[in-house]
C-alpha cells in the first residue's frame, strides 16, 4: 500500500462503479457520507434540464423554497431553532420523503392563512388606531374652530382672499372685505393621517394651491405605529383642515391621498362623535383578542416547525446533493444500473468497498455494487490528505497554485520556513509572547469556539489559521531572543561581554572593551551604542542574504525529486546541475564572504602582531568580480589566492548559461531525429488506449481515453522556451536573491517603530512620582499597549505576513514547483453542509 505523507500528493485511482438501479440512492448517501470519490460527469453533453432525475431536484427544490419561508417566519418571530442531534439525518425512503412534502405543505398551508389573516387585522387595527386619534385630537380643533368664527372672513365674491383674517403666510394681520361686518359661514373639513415626514411639504403644497384659503391644525401621534406590509415603525401626524366650497375640499382631498396621507370621515355633531370614539375603542378591544388567539396560533404552528426545521433542511439538503451527484452517471438498461466513475484515493480503496457492501446489506437488496479499476492515461486531480494543523499551510501554497499530481508539495516545508521568515521580520520577545497568547487561547478553546455562533469574517479568517499565528508568534519568540529585543528594550540574561573603558586618546569618552562572548543572541551593551544602528544593520542584511540563498538553493534541490519521479533525466543534467552551479558560484561565494569576514577579527593585530587593514566591502567585492574578472585590489582582498578562486567561479557561472540555454532543445532534436528516422510520424502523440474489465462476469466495461495528440516536434518553439526559461532563472537569481533584503528592513522598520513607540509613550513617565504620576502612568501604558496591538500586531504583523508569503510564492516555490494542478474536490455531504454553512 502506498505510503501516505504530505510530500507527494496522494496517490490516486480511477474507479467504475456499477450500482443497482434499486440501491442507488442509499448507495450514493453512503459514499456521501465517506467523502472520498469525487465522481466524474458521464454525460458533458447533456443539458441540465434534460438529465434522468431532473425532475426530483425541482421537487427538493421547491422544499427548499418552503423551508426558507420557514426560516424567515421563525427568524421573524425570534424563535430558537433546535440543532441537529447528530452530524447528518438519515436518508429517508420515497414514502417518508412523500410523507415529510405533505407535511411541509400542509404547513406552509396553514402559516400563509395566518399571516394573510394577522395582515388583514393588522391592516384593520391600523385604520381603527388612526380613527381613534383622529376623534381624539380634532375635538380640540372644533372647539377651537368655533371659538373663531368671528375672525373669519366672507370670500364668496373674491375666492383669492384669504380665508382667515390672519395672514399665516406673510405673518401679519388682515381687514375685513369690503369693509363690512363679518357673517358667520359653515366651514367644510378634511380629517386624516399622515406620515411626519412630509407634514411639511403637505402644509407647503396645501397653502399654495389652495392661496391660503384654508386653516390647517395638526398633532402628533405619540403612540408607534407599525406598516403591517413592512413590519416598519411610523411616526404619524393627525390633521384637520378647514375650508369652504366643495370644490376646495375636494382639492384638498386629492393633495391628501397622493401624499399618502389616510383620510378618516369626522361627524360635525359632538355627541356623535364621542359616541363613534366609544365604538372604535370597543372595536380596538375585541381587534386585540382577536390578533392576540392569531399570533398565538402562528407561534404555536411555528415551534413545532421549529423543532424539526434543521433536520428537514438536512435531509432535503442530502437529497438534492444525491440526485444532483446521480445525473453524473450513465444509465444501463439491460443491466438495469447506475455506470459511475471517479477518482479516489488509492489507500481508500478498501474503505469505500466496505461502504458498498454496507449500503447494500442495509437495504436488504442480493445484487451487490461492482467496483474495479480502470487503468488510464488521464492525469487524476491532486489530494493532500492533511489535518486540523497543517491545512493552514496548505491553503497557503494552494492559494499561489495546486500541485500538479505527485509533484513535491511545498505545503510540507512551508510549516517551518513560513513563519520562521516571518518571525525574522517580526522579531521582539514581547510581541512574540502576545501573538502566542491570542493564538494559544483559539487553540484551547477551538471546539467551543468552533461550534459557536459566528463572530464575523476577521476573526473566522484569524480562527481558520490558528496554528500558523502559534508557530509564529513562538518563532517570533526565538528571534527576538536572538535579536536582544522585548518591546524595543534590551534583556540581560547573561553578563554582557563588552565593558566600557576610557578613551586613551580622548579621556572624557568611554569606548567598549570586549571581554567575552554574550551567552545568546545580540550582547544588551550594543542597545544605547551610538553604532547600534549600523551594527544591526549590517548584521540583519548579511543574515537575510544568507537565509535567501540558502532557501533557493533548497528549492533547486527539490527540484531534483521531481524530475526523478516524472523520469526527466535530461533535466536533471541539463538543468539542476547548471543551476545549481551558477547558483553557488556567485551567490554561494558571497555568502561564503560573508560568513568568512564575521570570523576574522579585523580590529586585533594578525598572528605577527601586525594590524589588520580594514575589512573590504563585500558589495564592491562582488561588483568588481565581474568588472576585473582574475584581479583583486588591496582594499576588496579578502584572504589570499582570492582573484583565482573568483575567476574559477565566474568562469563556472558562464560556462553554466549556455549549458542551459542549448543543451536541452539540441539533444531533444536528435532524439526526435533518431526516431523520425525509424519511420514514426509523430513520436510524441499519445495513443487512444481502451481499458477493458475482461474478468468481470458482468460484462466489460469499455473506456475510451481522450485522445490527446501533442503537437509535431518544433525545434524554434522548444528554443523559445528554453530561453525563456534561462534568462528568467539567471535574472531571477539576482532579483530574488535582493528580494530577501525584505528580511532586513521589515526587521528594521518594526524595531525602530517599537523603540519609537515606547519613546512617546511610556519612557517619561515609567518612573511615576506621587499620584499624579501614577495616574500618567496608568493614561500612557493604556495608550502604549492599544497602539502596540494596533499598529506593531495587526499591521506591522500584517505586513510581515504578506512579504512572507510572497517570499514562498515568487523566490521559493518558483525553483521546483509549476503548481498547475486541479484540486480533489470528493463528493462529501460534510463539504456541503460547510459550503452551505459559510454561505
Amino acid at each position: 500500500m502506498p505510503q501516505t505523507t504530505l510530500f507527494r500528493s496522494e496517490e490516486m485511482s480511477l474507479i467504475q462503479l456499477y450500482i443497482p438501479s434499486e440501491i442507488a440512492q442509499p448507495t450514493v448517501a453512503e459514499l456521501g457520507e465517506l467523502g472520498l470519490i469525487q465522481f466524474r460527469d458521464l454525460n458533458p453533453d447533456v443539458n441540465a434540464f434534460q438529465r434522468a432525475f431532473v425532475g426530483e431536484i425541482r421537487r427538493y427544490d421547491e422544499m427548499e423554497r418552503h423551508l426558507r419561508f420557514f426560516e424567515t417566519q421563525i427568524t421573524k418571530s425570534d424563535i430558537p431553532v433546535r440543532p441537529l442531534t447528530g452530524i447528518n439525518a438519515r436518508v429517508r425512503n420515497a414514502q417518508e420523503v412523500d410523507d415529510l412534502e405533505d407535511k411541509i405543505r400542509e404547513h406552509e398551508r396553514r402559516i400563509s392563512q395566518m399571516n394573510s389573516s394577522y395582515e388583514t387585522l393588522q391592516k384593520r387595527y391600523l385604520e381603527l388606531t388612526e380613527a381613534r386619534h383622529v376623534l381624539k385630537e380634532t375635538a380640540v380643533y372644533f372647539e377651537e374652530a368655533v371659538s373663531r368664527q368671528d375672525n373669519i372672513r366672507h370670500s364668496f365674491d373674491e375666492p383669492s382672499a384669504p380665508l382667515l383674517d390672519q395672514d399665516v403666510e406673510q405673518g401679519g394681520g388682515g381687514g375685513n372685505v369690503g369693509g363690512g361686518e363679518s357673517q358667520p359661514m359653515t366651514l367644510g373639513f378634511v380629517t386624516g393621517v399622515i406620515t411626519r415626514s412630509k407634514m411639511q411639504t403637505f402644509e407647503r403644497i396645501l397653502w399654495r394651491a389652495l392661496r391660503g384659503n384654508l386653516y390647517l391644525n395638526y398633532a402628533e401621534i405619540d403612540e408607534p405605529i407599525t406598516d403591517p406590509e413592512t413590519d416598519e415603525v411610523l411616526e404619524k401626524n393627525v390633521f384637520i383642515i378647514f375650508a369652504h366650497g366643495k370644490e376646495i375640499l375636494n382639492k384638498i382631498r386629492k393633495i391628501s391621498e397622493s401624499l399618502g396621507a389616510t383620510l378618516y370621515p369626522v361627524d360635525d355633531s359632538s355627541d356623535k362623535r364621542q359616541e363613534h370614539y366609544r365604538e372604535v375603542n370597543a372595536r380596538i378591544d375585541d381587534l386585540n383578542s382577536v390578533l392576540q388567539n392569531t399570533n398565538n396560533a402562528r407561534r404555536a404552528e411555528l415551534l413545532s416547525i421549529a423543532d424539526d426545521l434543521t433536520s428537514w433542511i438536512t435531509l432535503i439538503k442530502k437529497e438534492k446533493a444525491i440526485y444532483h451527484t446521480m445525473n453524473l452517471f450513465n444509465y444501463d438498461a439491460n443491466r438495469k444500473c447506475l455506470i459511475a466513475e471517479g477518482w479516489c484515493p488509492t489507500n481508500d480503496i478498501n474503505p469505500i468497498q466496505q461502504a458498498l457492501r454496507t449500503a447494500t446489506e442495509e437495504s436488504g437488496s442480493t445484487v451487490p455494487t461492482i467496483l474495479h479499476e480502470l487503468r488510464t492515461s488521464k492525469e487524476p486531480p491532486t489530494y493532500h490528505r492533511v489535518n486540523k494543523f497543517t491545512s493552514g499551510f496548505q491553503e497557503i501554497v494552494d492559494a499561489y497554485g495546486v500541485a500538479r499530481y505527485r509533484e513535491v508539495n511545498p505545503g510540507l516545508f512551508t510549516i517551518i520556513t513560513f513563519p520562521f521568515l516571518f518571525a525574522v521580520m517580526f522579531g521582539d520577545f514581547g510581541h512574540g509572547i502576545m501573538v502566542t497568547l491570542f493564538a494559544l487561547y483559539l487553540v484551547i478553546f477551538e471546539k467551543k469556539l468552533a461550534n459557536g455562533k459566528s463572530k464575523g469574517e476577521i476573526f473566522e479568517m484569524f480562527f481558520g489559521g490558528r496554528y500558523i499565528i502559534l508557530l509564529m508568534g513562538l518563532f517570533s519568540i526565538y528571534t527576538g531572543l536572538i535579536y536582544n529585543d522585548i518591546f524595543s528594550r534590551a534583556m540581560h540574561l547573561a553578563p554582557s561581554g563588552w565593558q566600557l573603558v576610557e578613551d586613551p586618546s580622548k579621556p572624557d569618552k568611554l569606548i567598549g572593551q570586549q571581554t567575552g562572548v554574550y551567552a545568546i543572541g545580540v550582547d544588551p551593551a550594543w542597545h544605547g551604542a551610538e553604532n547600534f544602528l549600523l551594527f544591526t544593520n549590517s548584521y540583519k542584511m548579511k543574515m537575510s542574504i544568507i537565509l535567501g540563498v540558502i532557501q533557493m538553493s533548497f528549492g533547486i534541490f527539490l527540484s531534483i525529486f521531481n524530475y526523478v519521479h516524472f523520469k526527466k533525466t535530461l533535466s536533471i543534467w541539463a538543468e539542476f546541475i547548471p543551476q545549481i552551479l551558477f547558483m553557488q558560484c556567485i551567490f554561494g561565494y558571497l555568502c561564503f564572504t560573508i560568513i568568512y569576514k564575521w570570523s576574522i577579527p579585523w580590529y586585533e593585530p594578525d598572528a605577527s602582531g601586525n594590524p589588520r587593514v580594514s575589512p573590504p566591502g563585500l558589495l564592491n567585492l562582488l561588483i568588481y568580480m565581474f568588472l576585473q574578472p582574475g584581479h583583486v585590489d588591496k582594499e576588496n582582498e579578502l584572504y589570499s589566492g582570492q582573484g583565482t578562486v573568483q575567476l574559477a567561479l565566474l568562469g563556472v557561472a558562464v560556462i553554466c548559461i549556455p549549458w542551459m540555454l542549448f543543451t536541452k532543445p539540441l539533444i531533444l532534436r536528435r532524439e526526435y531525429k533518431k526516431i523520425r528516422a525509424q519511420g514514426y510520424h509523430n513520436p510524441q502523440a499519445d495513443v487512444t488506449r481502451i481499458s477493458t474489465d475482461e474478468n468481470n462476469e458482468h460484462g466489460g466495461a469499455v473506456v475510451a481515453e481522450e485522445m490527446h495528440e501533442e503537437e509535431e516536434f518544433d525545434f524554434g518553439e522548444v528554443m523559445i522556451h528554453q530561453v525563456i526559461h534561462t534568462i528568467e532563472f539567471c535574472l531571477g537569481c539576482i532579483s530574488n536573491t535582493a528580494s530577501y533584503l525584505r528580511l532586513w528592513a521589515l526587521s528594521l522598520a518594526h524595531a525602530q517603530l517599537s523603540t519609537v513607540l515606547y519613546d512617546m509613550t511610556l519612557k517619561s513617565t515609567i518612573h511615576p512620582k506621587g499620584v499624579l504620576g501614577v495616574i500618567l502612568l496608568i493614561i500612557t501604558a493604556l495608550l502604549w499597549f492599544i497602539l502596540t496591538v494596533g499598529i506593531l500586531l495587526l499591521m506591522e504583523g500584517l505586513s510581515a505576513f504578506l512579504h512572507a508569503l510572497r517570499l514562498h510564492w515568487v523566490e521559493f516555490n518558483n525553483k521546483f514547483y509549476e503548481g498547475s494542478g486541479r484540486k480533489f474536490i470528493p463528493f462529501s455531504f460534510k463539504h456541503i453542509f460547510k459550503d452551505s454553512d459559510d454561505d
